[in-house]
């Protein structure tokens, strides 16, 4: 078989295999359609090195590196800001109207907990917003485990308190 039918043969047996490899790393459908013409172009270009022995593995394995290298590519592009890091984070199922009230929801649990006085605004930010631990908290500020678990449950009250009092204020207008 010649390299032009065997390259058909190629495309049309992985193609399928190509593409998800491509949206399983990128979870992008147009990005997994670019990568995919991206491996059979390496693949048509190293045609003539291959052995034709282990073929399933090879294309796979181009696929995979193409992939990496894609990853690798886009970190360098994008550099977010710390707080854009953990706004940015939402489950990959989730709709884009979920999306929006996880981010909002977020952005309140921040803003209640900037209320409050020191430590447990410091304190409740970490646990709270950050998601943090509280080990955690304690090895990363320098006290005891058992002073930062007591300043979270005076912290929590005091967010409760905050929370039903602005509730409060909603329900008057």
């Amino acid at each position: 078989m010649n390299d032009e039918l065997y390259f058909e043969y190629l495309l049309q047996t992985y193609q399928r295999l190509v593409y998800s490899i491509c949206y399983k790393a990128t979870a992008n459908r147009f990005d997994a359609e670019d990568l995919t013409q991206e491996v059979y172009i390496a693949i048509y270009k190293n045609l003539s090195a291959f052995d034709r022995s282990y073929e399933k593995a090879w294309v796979s394995r181009i696929a995979s590196n193409k992939c990496l290298d894609f990853l690798k590519s886009a970190k360098r592009r994008i550099q977010p800001a710390d707080e854009e890091v953990f706004l940015g984070l939402t489950d990959s199922a989730s709709t884009p109207e979920e999306s929006y009230l996880k981010k909002e929801s977020n952005h309140y649990v921040y803003d209640v907990c900037q209320k409050l006085k020191e430590p447990y605004k410091t304190v409740a930010t970490e646990h709270f917003y950050r998601e943090k631990t509280i080990a955690q908290i304690a090895e990363e500020n320098g006290k005891n485990v058992k002073t930062v678990q007591t300043q979270i449950y005076r912290a929590k009250a005091m967010l409760k308190k905050t929370v039903k009092e602005e509730r409060a204020r909603c329900r008057n207008y």
